[in-house]
């Protein structure tokens, strides 16, 4: 098992490598490995299949109750070969490159032990829960501005 990990990792950085792009760290090669196909180098996701963008909106799912748990239940994460300790820290990397404006000022981030739990229980309709965070993300901004 070592081998083959040290072979894909030698594969990986030589496909790198050859595009001029590199990790920096374990954290962000997790999530070229894991993530990027889908949500795309800059995270800006792909609206037409209905991947969302991470920029702007990931750090405000913190922001109401059961937003932290969702980041953890999406297939994509809980589904995922890495490991807890190795999925909190792509999340965590995920929150502080692609949205730190968003996060808020009490952000904990996230740990493996946290993480277990969680990715046993991923909702049946992931799209319904990502709508109903949405809604409330989006109310306490709207009487803000409304005046209430």
């Amino acid at each position: 098992m070592a081998v083959r990990a040290s072979l894909l990792a030698g594969t990986v950085a030589l496909l790198l490598g050859a595009q001029g792009v590199s990790a920096t760290e374990q954290r962000q090669l997790d999530y070229m490995l894991n993530c990027q196909g889908c949500h795309l180098p800059d995270g800006s996701g792909n609206q037409q299949r209905q991947v969302p963008a991470f920029p702007g909106q990931l750090g405000r799912f913190l922001s109401v109750p059961g937003g932290r748990e969702y980041l953890v239940q999406v297939p994509g994460a809980a589904l995922s070969g890495l490991s807890d300790e190795a999925l909190a820290g792509v999340l965590n990397w995920m929150l502080e490159r692609f949205d730190p404006e968003q996060l808020p000022a009490d952000f904990k981030p996230y740990s493996g032990a946290e993480l277990h739990q969680w990715r046993q229980h991923v909702p049946a309709d992931v799209a319904q829960v990502r709508r109903d965070l949405i809604e409330r993300i989006v109310q306490p901004a709207q009487q803000t501005r409304e005046g209430y």
